[in-house]
């Protein structure tokens, strides 16, 4: 009997062991979508989203208020569509502003959400118009060695 009553302990340590493992898994990889708050999709089109990745953070003045969702490319205006998954306590003029940051120099993108002043908020099923695409970094490193070229040309 004693020996029946030792595996079931050793079994419910190693159980709940591998939950607290699997529960810090997804709180490093921020992918913790165990959310029960009720949430709306918005829509945003980017020319481009560098590395953004789906579950990526949407942010509003620093605060987590949403995660991307879904993306996909929308092959009539050639653009990609994100789809971003807002938390419904959080709400947001028609009119706000969508663009892609970067954590640090090199670290991981996330959408940044301007609130606008339109009267109006979005909701399930908007788009938001005005966005701005992820600054690749080689295109500035590109274009720091074309103008630098330029400047050596201008000066002969």
């Amino acid at each position: 009997m004693q020996r029946k009553s030792l595996d079931v302990w050793v079994g419910l340590f190693i159980v709940i062991g591998v939950a607290a493992l699997m529960f810090l898994a997804l709180k490093a990889g921020n992918n913790s979508s165990f959310s029960l708050a009720k949430t709306y999709e918005i829509t945003a089109k980017f020319d481009n989203i560098g590395s953004l990745r789906p579950q990526a953070a949407v942010k509003a003045s620093g605060v987590v208020v949403g995660r991307v969702a879904e993306i996909a490319f929308d092959d009539k205006s050639y653009k990609a569509a994100v789809t971003l998954e807002m938390d419904s306590t959080y709400k947001f003029p028609k009119d706000s502003s969508a663009k892609i940051l970067t954590s640090g120099l090199l670290g991981e993108q996330y959408i940044g959400i301007e609130a606008g002043g339109d009267e109006k908020n979005l909701s399930a099923g908007d788009k938001i118009a005005r966005t701005q695409s992820a600054a690749v970094l080689e295109d500035l490193i590109n274009q720091f060695i074309y103008s630098k070229a330029a400047e050596g040309k201008d000066s002969n």
